[in-house]
Protein backbone atom coordinates (compact mmCIF):
# COMPACT_ATOMS: atom_id res chain seq x y z
CA UNK A 1 0.00 0.00 0.00
CA UNK A 2 1.53 3.61 -0.78
CA UNK A 3 2.80 5.27 2.13
CA UNK A 4 0.21 8.07 2.13
CA UNK A 5 -2.74 5.94 2.02
CA UNK A 6 -1.53 3.83 4.41
CA UNK A 7 -0.95 6.68 7.01
CA UNK A 8 -4.41 7.95 6.43
CA UNK A 9 -6.42 4.61 6.43
CA UNK A 10 -4.44 3.92 9.85
CA UNK A 11 -7.34 6.12 11.81
CA UNK A 12 -10.16 4.24 10.08
CA UNK A 13 -12.51 4.84 7.02
CA UNK A 14 -11.40 7.85 5.30
CA UNK A 15 -14.25 10.62 4.42
CA UNK A 16 -13.64 12.09 1.26
CA UNK A 17 -15.78 15.12 -0.23
CA UNK A 18 -19.06 15.49 -2.34
CA UNK A 19 -20.11 16.85 -5.58
CA UNK A 20 -18.13 19.98 -7.70
CA UNK A 21 -20.11 20.54 -10.37
CA UNK A 22 -23.56 21.20 -8.84
CA UNK A 23 -21.62 23.34 -6.27
CA UNK A 24 -20.09 25.63 -8.73
CA UNK A 25 -23.49 25.71 -10.89
CA UNK A 26 -25.45 27.09 -7.63
CA UNK A 27 -22.12 29.72 -7.83
CA UNK A 28 -22.87 30.91 -11.04
CA UNK A 29 -21.96 28.40 -13.81
CA UNK A 30 -23.45 28.43 -16.57
CA UNK A 31 -24.68 25.32 -18.82
CA UNK A 32 -22.29 24.23 -21.34
CA UNK A 33 -19.66 26.25 -19.35
CA UNK A 34 -16.23 24.42 -19.11
CA UNK A 35 -16.19 24.30 -15.00
CA UNK A 36 -12.28 23.88 -15.24
CA UNK A 37 -11.81 27.58 -16.92
CA UNK A 38 -13.01 28.74 -13.43
CA UNK A 39 -9.64 27.85 -12.26
CA UNK A 40 -8.46 30.46 -13.78
CA UNK A 41 -11.34 33.22 -14.81
CA UNK A 42 -13.10 32.60 -11.19
CA UNK A 43 -10.54 30.44 -8.96
CA UNK A 44 -11.75 32.58 -5.23
CA UNK A 45 -15.43 30.31 -5.72
CA UNK A 46 -13.70 27.20 -6.71
CA UNK A 47 -11.51 27.71 -3.77
CA UNK A 48 -14.95 28.08 -1.99
CA UNK A 49 -16.17 24.96 -2.59
CA UNK A 50 -12.65 23.11 -1.42
CA UNK A 51 -12.94 25.04 1.64
CA UNK A 52 -16.97 24.23 2.27
CA UNK A 53 -15.71 20.58 1.98
CA UNK A 54 -12.87 20.83 4.36
CA UNK A 55 -14.82 22.91 6.97
CA UNK A 56 -17.65 19.78 6.68
CA UNK A 57 -14.55 17.44 7.58
CA UNK A 58 -13.52 15.99 4.70
CA UNK A 59 -10.14 14.62 4.84
CA UNK A 60 -9.81 14.04 1.32
CA UNK A 61 -10.69 16.50 -1.48
CA UNK A 62 -10.71 16.28 -5.06
CA UNK A 63 -10.12 19.36 -7.02
CA UNK A 64 -11.81 21.01 -10.26
CA UNK A 65 -9.91 19.59 -12.53
CA UNK A 66 -12.35 16.74 -13.79
CA UNK A 67 -11.98 17.35 -17.81
CA UNK A 68 -8.74 19.09 -17.51
CA UNK A 69 -6.92 16.63 -20.16
CA UNK A 70 -6.22 18.18 -23.96
CA UNK A 71 -8.88 15.59 -25.55
CA UNK A 72 -12.00 16.61 -23.01
CA UNK A 73 -10.97 20.30 -23.07
CA UNK A 74 -10.61 20.47 -27.37
CA UNK A 75 -14.52 20.39 -27.21
CA UNK A 76 -14.47 23.90 -25.55
CA UNK A 77 -11.38 25.16 -27.22
CA UNK A 78 -8.69 24.86 -24.58
CA UNK A 79 -6.97 22.02 -25.19
CA UNK A 80 -3.45 24.33 -24.72
CA UNK A 81 -4.38 24.99 -21.24
CA UNK A 82 -4.69 21.74 -20.25
CA UNK A 83 -1.60 21.50 -18.18
CA UNK A 84 -2.19 25.48 -17.01
CA UNK A 85 -5.83 24.65 -15.77
CA UNK A 86 -4.52 21.54 -14.08
CA UNK A 87 -1.61 22.80 -12.02
CA UNK A 88 -4.44 25.72 -11.10
CA UNK A 89 -6.70 23.45 -9.88
CA UNK A 90 -4.94 21.48 -7.93
CA UNK A 91 -2.75 24.82 -6.29
CA UNK A 92 -6.50 26.25 -5.34
CA UNK A 93 -7.37 22.74 -3.65
CA UNK A 94 -4.26 22.43 -1.92
CA UNK A 95 -4.66 26.47 -0.78
CA UNK A 96 -8.27 25.25 0.65
CA UNK A 97 -7.03 21.94 1.98
CA UNK A 98 -4.26 24.03 4.40
CA UNK A 99 -2.79 21.36 6.95
CA UNK A 100 -6.40 19.93 7.60
CA UNK A 101 -7.20 17.54 4.33
CA UNK A 102 -5.12 16.17 1.57
CA UNK A 103 -5.84 16.54 -2.28
CA UNK A 104 -6.49 13.67 -4.38
CA UNK A 105 -6.57 15.32 -7.52
CA UNK A 106 -9.41 14.53 -10.32
CA UNK A 107 -8.61 13.04 -13.73
CA UNK A 108 -11.95 12.30 -15.75
CA UNK A 109 -12.43 10.78 -19.03
CA UNK A 110 -11.78 11.96 -22.01
CA UNK A 111 -14.88 11.68 -23.64
CA UNK A 112 -14.25 9.79 -26.60
CA UNK A 113 -13.79 5.97 -27.26
CA UNK A 114 -10.97 3.96 -28.86
CA UNK A 115 -13.25 1.67 -29.90
CA UNK A 116 -14.92 3.74 -32.40
CA UNK A 117 -11.85 5.84 -33.39
CA UNK A 118 -11.95 8.86 -31.58
CA UNK A 119 -8.67 8.66 -30.06
CA UNK A 120 -5.92 6.13 -29.56
CA UNK A 121 -4.08 4.74 -26.61
CA UNK A 122 -0.98 6.98 -27.61
CA UNK A 123 -3.26 10.15 -27.70
CA UNK A 124 -4.76 9.11 -24.22
CA UNK A 125 -1.29 8.18 -22.32
CA UNK A 126 -0.10 11.14 -23.74
CA UNK A 127 -3.06 13.66 -22.46
CA UNK A 128 -3.16 11.74 -18.87
CA UNK A 129 0.23 11.96 -18.31
CA UNK A 130 0.53 16.17 -18.93
CA UNK A 131 -2.59 16.02 -16.96
CA UNK A 132 -1.01 13.95 -13.77
CA UNK A 133 2.65 16.06 -13.98
CA UNK A 134 0.90 19.11 -14.13
CA UNK A 135 -1.38 18.04 -10.69
CA UNK A 136 1.45 17.18 -9.37
CA UNK A 137 3.29 20.44 -10.03
CA UNK A 138 0.33 22.20 -8.13
CA UNK A 139 1.20 20.70 -4.72
CA UNK A 140 -1.19 17.63 -5.55
CA UNK A 141 -0.91 14.80 -2.81
CA UNK A 142 -2.58 12.06 -5.08
CA UNK A 143 -4.17 11.79 -8.05
CA UNK A 144 -7.75 10.13 -8.29
CA UNK A 145 -8.62 8.70 -11.43
CA UNK A 146 -12.38 8.45 -11.88
CA UNK A 147 -15.88 8.49 -13.45
CA UNK A 148 -13.94 5.88 -16.21
CA UNK A 149 -16.61 3.78 -17.91
CA UNK A 150 -13.84 2.11 -20.23
CA UNK A 151 -11.81 0.11 -18.74
CA UNK A 152 -9.32 0.67 -21.13
CA UNK A 153 -9.38 3.89 -20.69
CA UNK A 154 -8.95 3.90 -16.88
CA UNK A 155 -5.96 1.53 -17.21
CA UNK A 156 -4.04 3.96 -19.66
CA UNK A 157 -4.87 6.96 -17.40
CA UNK A 158 -3.63 5.13 -14.08
CA UNK A 159 -0.01 4.14 -15.73
CA UNK A 160 0.40 7.61 -16.81
CA UNK A 161 -0.43 8.80 -13.11
CA UNK A 162 1.95 6.38 -11.65
CA UNK A 163 4.68 8.49 -13.82
CA UNK A 164 4.21 10.58 -10.75
CA UNK A 165 4.78 8.36 -8.04
CA UNK A 166 1.95 9.97 -6.26
CA UNK A 167 -0.85 7.44 -4.92
CA UNK A 168 -3.38 6.75 -7.54
CA UNK A 169 -7.09 6.02 -6.92
CA UNK A 170 -8.84 4.68 -9.62
CA UNK A 171 -12.74 4.78 -10.21
CA UNK A 172 -15.52 2.87 -12.38
CA UNK A 173 -18.85 3.70 -12.87
CA UNK A 174 -21.23 1.01 -12.87
CA UNK A 175 -24.65 1.66 -14.17
CA UNK A 176 -25.22 -0.70 -17.04
CA UNK A 177 -26.34 -4.36 -17.65
CA UNK A 178 -29.56 -5.80 -16.38
CA UNK A 179 -28.36 -5.25 -12.69
CA UNK A 180 -26.52 -1.90 -13.13
CA UNK A 181 -23.76 -4.03 -12.10
CA UNK A 182 -21.43 -3.73 -15.27
CA UNK A 183 -19.47 -0.78 -16.95
CA UNK A 184 -20.58 1.08 -20.08
CA UNK A 185 -18.40 -1.40 -21.79
CA UNK A 186 -19.78 -4.71 -19.94
CA UNK A 187 -17.10 -5.16 -17.59
CA UNK A 188 -18.10 -6.31 -13.80
CA UNK A 189 -16.47 -5.20 -10.54
CA UNK A 190 -14.10 -8.12 -10.36
CA UNK A 191 -12.70 -7.32 -13.32
CA UNK A 192 -12.25 -3.94 -13.18
CA UNK A 193 -10.76 -4.04 -9.79
CA UNK A 194 -7.88 -7.01 -10.59
CA UNK A 195 -7.16 -5.18 -14.00
CA UNK A 196 -6.88 -1.68 -12.07
CA UNK A 197 -5.24 -3.39 -9.13
CA UNK A 198 -2.36 -5.10 -11.63
CA UNK A 199 -2.15 -1.41 -13.70
CA UNK A 200 -0.45 0.14 -10.65
CA UNK A 201 -3.84 1.72 -8.72
CA UNK A 202 -3.14 2.31 -4.90
CA UNK A 203 -7.19 2.22 -4.90
CA UNK A 204 -9.92 0.70 -6.82
CA UNK A 205 -13.47 1.80 -6.63
CA UNK A 206 -16.85 3.33 -7.88
CA UNK A 207 -18.44 6.77 -8.02
CA UNK A 208 -21.28 8.23 -9.98
CA UNK A 209 -24.13 6.12 -11.77
CA UNK A 210 -26.38 5.78 -8.88
CA UNK A 211 -27.40 6.19 -5.18
CA UNK A 212 -25.78 4.90 -2.71
CA UNK A 213 -27.92 1.68 -1.81
CA UNK A 214 -26.85 0.33 -5.07
CA UNK A 215 -22.93 0.23 -4.66
CA UNK A 216 -23.07 -1.55 -1.23
CA UNK A 217 -22.74 -4.97 -3.49
CA UNK A 218 -20.45 -3.25 -5.97
CA UNK A 219 -18.27 -2.34 -2.98
CA UNK A 220 -18.84 -5.87 -1.63
CA UNK A 221 -17.56 -7.65 -4.83
CA UNK A 222 -14.70 -5.26 -5.57
CA UNK A 223 -13.41 -5.70 -1.99
CA UNK A 224 -13.42 -9.52 -2.48
CA UNK A 225 -11.82 -9.48 -5.86
CA UNK A 226 -8.92 -7.02 -4.38
CA UNK A 227 -6.84 -6.62 -1.47
CA UNK A 228 -6.44 -2.96 -2.36
CA UNK A 229 -8.31 -0.08 -0.55
CA UNK A 230 -12.22 0.18 -1.93
CA UNK A 231 -13.01 3.84 -3.11
CA UNK A 232 -16.73 4.70 -2.83
CA UNK A 233 -18.38 8.13 -4.10
CA UNK A 234 -22.32 7.23 -5.29
CA UNK A 235 -24.86 10.77 -5.98
CA UNK A 236 -27.62 11.87 -4.17
CA UNK A 237 -29.94 9.11 -5.51
CA UNK A 238 -31.34 9.72 -9.10
CA UNK A 239 -31.85 12.84 -10.95
CA UNK A 240 -35.26 13.93 -11.36
CA UNK A 241 -35.84 16.97 -13.43
CA UNK A 242 -38.44 19.43 -11.98
CA UNK A 243 -39.38 22.66 -13.99
CA UNK A 244 -36.05 22.20 -15.98
CA UNK A 245 -34.09 21.93 -13.04
CA UNK A 246 -32.24 18.45 -12.59
CA UNK A 247 -32.03 17.58 -8.78
CA UNK A 248 -31.70 14.69 -6.22
CA UNK A 249 -34.21 13.07 -4.03
CA UNK A 250 -31.69 11.79 -1.09
CA UNK A 251 -31.33 14.17 1.89
CA UNK A 252 -27.95 14.03 3.90
CA UNK A 253 -29.63 11.97 6.76
CA UNK A 254 -30.70 9.02 4.54
CA UNK A 255 -27.49 9.20 1.93
CA UNK A 256 -25.13 8.81 5.31
CA UNK A 257 -27.59 5.98 6.65
CA UNK A 258 -26.02 3.65 4.36
CA UNK A 259 -22.53 4.63 5.57
CA UNK A 260 -22.21 1.91 8.06
CA UNK A 261 -23.20 -0.93 5.57
CA UNK A 262 -20.66 0.48 2.89
CA UNK A 263 -17.69 0.13 5.44
CA UNK A 264 -19.34 -3.40 6.77
CA UNK A 265 -18.80 -4.31 2.45
CA UNK A 266 -15.31 -2.85 2.20
CA UNK A 267 -15.46 0.84 2.04
CA UNK A 268 -12.13 2.75 3.19
CA UNK A 269 -12.69 5.63 1.85
CA UNK A 270 -16.60 7.07 1.46
CA UNK A 271 -17.84 10.83 -0.47
CA UNK A 272 -20.89 11.87 -2.54
CA UNK A 273 -20.70 12.33 -6.25
CA UNK A 274 -23.41 14.23 -7.97
CA UNK A 275 -26.40 16.17 -6.19
CA UNK A 276 -24.12 15.62 -2.97
CA UNK A 277 -23.24 18.98 -0.62
CA UNK A 278 -20.96 19.84 2.34
CA UNK A 279 -24.09 18.57 4.39
CA UNK A 280 -23.59 15.27 3.13
CA UNK A 281 -20.23 15.43 4.04
CA UNK A 282 -20.89 16.49 7.73
CA UNK A 283 -24.16 13.63 7.99
CA UNK A 284 -21.60 10.93 6.94
CA UNK A 285 -19.19 12.11 9.02
CA UNK A 286 -21.85 11.93 12.27
CA UNK A 287 -22.79 8.49 10.99
CA UNK A 288 -19.26 6.88 11.08
CA UNK A 289 -18.41 9.03 14.34
CA UNK A 290 -21.54 7.27 15.86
Amino acid sequence: MHPVIEQLLASGPIITDGAWGTQLQSLGLEPGECPDAWNTLNPERVESVARAYVDAGSRVILSNTFRSNRIALAGYGLAGSAAELSRAGAAISVRAAGQRALVFASIGPSGKMILTGETTEDELGAAFEEQAAALAAGGAHGLVVETMSDLAEALIAVRAAKTTGLPVVASMVFDSGKNKDRTMMGQTPEQCAEALAEAGADAVGANCGRGIAGYLPICSRMAAASPLPIWIKPNAGLPEITGGTLSYRDTPEQFASYAPALIEAGAKFIGGCCGSTPDFIRALIAKVAA
